[in-house]
């Protein structure tokens, strides 16, 4: 018999986080990583944060923690922990000799989720490259718990068939797996370019993982993408047609959720995807607006876009989840004091719009900021053709908007909006 024998067993793990200021939200940034454990199917026991200057370069934290970390995995009967920072190789292996027990980061964990959440050709391609270089660098750090039995985070993907491969074969593998997402990214560059020349314009919808961007995308084309209370719910790009008044209709398609400590792997891997949001004429910028961390959320939103070089196009923000919120404010949430609601704003954003994938509120607003958008790029146009130009008209057809068409004895009349990059032609 060849290969690992992986047997599906509870992980019990202890959150572990580096306080560096009193104000740098660790904590929060530990409940975010308990939500990441429980979507990888973890059992969290237990969390601790340590106050320093600066991260511990050998242990992650310091020597007196870690001897109060291994009282407390013992303690807690934990099969691992997870630290809130991506481990080099070194604190990897340290942290391993001193607890003896799994050592995971928040990389390994999002990488491990992406794993078992990528279903497209592509998705597959993206997590196991971003999982092989994650690898890569930290051979020496996970020598041991890599050999350890039994499944569970980390062991996901391609993980169980490449664990021990040498840094050659992983080199191989990478500049294979490369190759392969090189044709991928062709042909989506090919799509783009078929969109361009049908003047078909394009909305993307961004957002901070769970914030309802697949719940929005499904009340507005009934895409049938899954949606659940899980982080990264969905990977792979889904567009589709989303028709508005007045005979128009624009390209809807959807991102991968942002989040916080985003791993630079995973950047650089779902860079092809993400980029669609590079591509769009529209960002459609979904919130979560029942969540206490949505300012922060948003500002990790528009700090990933700013990465990715999306700049100067028209944001529409969807404050989504308002039936959430709604029954907070009837219950004992907001302890009916209507104040305490939070503040709904968004400077950057062309369009602010309260929304309820679930209830459907505010759909109608979105469709018509959507036309609105639309109508900037747009030059109307009344004017009768001859017979002769009947291509013009059909030119019309294809990348504008025809209001009217009449046939007169001079040739045909038309009433229609036109995308100002053809009206010359016109």
């Amino acid at each position: 018999m060849t290969g690992y024998e992986i047997k599906e067993q509870e992980e019990r793990v202890i959150l572990v986080g580096v306080s560096l200021s009193e104000d740098d939200m660790t904590d929060e940034s530990l409940d975010e990583l308990a939500e990441l454990a429980r979507t990888a199917k973890a059992v969290v026991v237990g969390r601790m944060i340590q106050g320093r200057e600066k991260i511990h370069p050998t242990t992650y934290v310091g020597k007196g923690k870690l001897a109060e970390l291994k009282e407390l995995v013992w303690e807690r009967e934990a099969t691992g922990i997870i630290c809130d920072d991506e481990l080099s190789s070194v604190q990897l292996q340290n942290l391993e000799q001193g607890l003896d027990c799994k050592i995971m980061d928040r990389t390994l964990l999002i990488l491990d989720i992406f794993a078992a959440r990528a279903m497209s050709g592509e998705g597959k391609i993206q997590v196991e490259l971003a999982q092989l270089k994650y690898r890569a660098s930290r051979l020496t750090g996970l020598g041991a718990s890599l050999s350890r039995l039994g499944g569970g985070i980390g062991t996901r993907g391609p993980g169980e068939k490449k664990l021990e491969m040498d840094r050659r074969l992983i080199r191989e593998r990478i500049s294979h797996l490369k190759a392969e997402l090189k044709d991928v990214e062709r042909h989506r560059e090919l799509i783009r370019s078929r969109r361009e020349d049908t003047s078909k314009k394009v909305a993307a919808l961004v957002g901070y993982t769970s914030a309802g961007k697949s719940s929005i995308h499904n009340a507005l084309t009934n895409a049938g993408i899954m949606e659940d209370e899980m982080l990264f719910s969905t990977l792979d790009t889904t567009t589709r047609v989303l028709p508005l008044e007045e005979n128009r209709e624009i390209l809807l398609t959807d991102t991968v959720g942002f989040i916080r400590k985003l791993p630079h792997h995973l950047v650089e891997a779902f860079k092809s995807t993400l980029e669609e949001a590079k591509y769009a004429d529209v960002i459609i910028h979904v919130v979560d607006a029942a969540n206490p961390q949505m300012d922060v959320q948003m500002h990790v939103v528009y700090e990933t876009l700013r990465q990715l070089g999306v700049e100067g196009k028209p944001i529409i923000t969807l404050f989504n989840k308002q039936d959430v919120l709604e029954a907070r404010k009837d219950g004992d949430g907001f302890l009916g004091d209507a104040d305490a609601l939070p503040a709904l704003r968004d400077v950057r954003a062309d369009y602010t719009i309260k929304t309820s994938a679930k209830m459907g509120q505010g759909l109608d607003e979105l469709k018509e900021a959507l036309l609105e958008v639309l109508r900037r790029d747009q030059i109307l146009i009344e004017r009768t053709y001859s017979f002769a130009e009947a291509g013009k008209v059909q030119q019309i057809r294809n990348s504008g908007q025809l209001l009217e068409e009449e046939y007169v004895a001079e040739g045909i009349h038309v009433k229609a909006y036109v995308p100002k990059e053809i009206y010359g032609r016109l």
